[in-house]
């Protein structure tokens, strides 16, 4: 598929010449978005090999939402802070039950029954109930009949937000630093491809991170327009088809890895990528709404985005307990994706 890097400077180009082209500028976006995508799966798989699958999946879930990162950071500056929140729930269901279950679909195609490290997934899970908590407790308080309601929210969100980062940081400490050796993934015999040289594939990460960043801001400001055209809301377009999108990267990663039967990269890749949406990403971007936005955001979510949330953590709570997986469990949570997807499809919330 190297071939559609074609489609990177073409974009580009596009982008300067015909900024209303909508419709063209989100197929092109999508399409340099692939090999892209591929390149930094290779890259990440060659990092691992020389740090381990913890380490990996977690640079990959990193470099992987630098992407939502970028695309949060310029909705927030402009203060859209619902499209803020969507592609943040979007982002954690997406990577949670989408990427994990096609990992276990596609690994179990190939091989009869895939382990893998149940401590690391059992940790994520908890870190994602935990954030899942956190989101409840605002939209609880916002239910109250009192005057008061909004500016608690806010001073709740606020310390949430500084609680929920520090639990994340002690979560690094905890699986990177005084109880590595539990969360170290199964060694795993190389196949046929060799892995780049490190530096090589560190720079191949940073190069290609910018240009998956910058081709999603273009995709981003065409999705709307593109999405009338193709006959979908804008509920659906934010919560699924960003989501999808901005994860290109990070699945194609955990896909290979599960088909090189490395299901601990892939696993690590879709939980820890949906713990650092929730633990890190979204906290941080309550307290940057201070700076850059016209007013401070906070973690209040519709009811609809919390309990898709709550069901897709007790899902991989689920799905992951036994440390085992075949193509059947990938299926299952696939299907409790496409609930999701179908729901707000036909139903889209009330939200501006």
């Amino acid at each position: 598929m190297l071939w559609l890097l074609v489609a990177v400077p073409v974009v580009f180009v596009a982008a300067a010449l015909a900024p209303e082209a909508h419709t063209a500028l989100f197929v092109l976006s999508v399409l340099a978005i692939v090999p892209l995508a591929g390149l930094l799966s290779h890259a990440t798989e060659s990092v691992a090999a020389k740090t381990g699958d913890a380490a990996g999946g977690l640079l990959n879930a990193t470099l992987g939402n630098l992407t939502e990162l970028v695309i949060a950071l310029a909705a927030l500056g402009a203060g859209q802070y619902t499209l803020v929140k969507a592609s943040i729930a979007g982002a954690i269901v997406t990577n949670t039950l989408f990427m994990l279950g096609a990992s276990f679909l596609l690994g179990g195609l190939k091989y009869h029954l895939q382990e893998f490290n149940r401590a690391n997934a059992r940790l994520q899970s908890g870190l994602l109930f935990l954030a899942t908590v956190a989101l409840l407790m605002p939209s609880a308080i916002a239910e109250m009949d009192s005057t008061s309601a909004a500016a608690a929210t806010q001073k709740l969100s606020l310390g949430l937000a500084v609680l929920l980062i520090i639990g994340y940081g002690l979560g690094l400490l905890f699986t990177l630093g005084t109880h590595r050796e539990v969360f170290a993934g199964a060694e795993h015999d190389q196949e046929n491809e060799a892995p780049w040289p490190i530096g090589l594939a560190l720079a191949t990460l940073a190069g290609v991170t910018v240009l998956v960043a910058l081709v999603s801001e273009i995709f981003v400001e065409s999705v709307q327009k593109a999405a009338e055209a193709f006959g979908m809301t804008a509920a659906f377009v934010g919560f699924i088809v960003v989501a999808l999108v901005g994860a290109a990267a990070e699945m194609a990663s955990a896909f290979s890895g599960a088909r090189k039967n490395r299901l601990d990269l892939s696993v690590g890749i879709a939980l820890g990528s949906a713990s650092q949406i929730a633990l890190f990403v979204a906290p941080v971007l309550v307290l940057v709404s201070y700076l850059i936005g016209p007013s401070p955001m906070d973690l209040q979510f519709w009811p609809g985005a919390v309990v898709m949330v709550l069901f897709a953590t007790i899902t991989a709570m689920f799905v992951t307990n036994s440390g085992r997986s075949a193509w059947f469990i990938g299926v299952l949570v696939l299907m409790v994706y496409a609930i999701f997807a179908m729901t707000l499809y036909i139903l889209p919330p009330a939200v501006k």
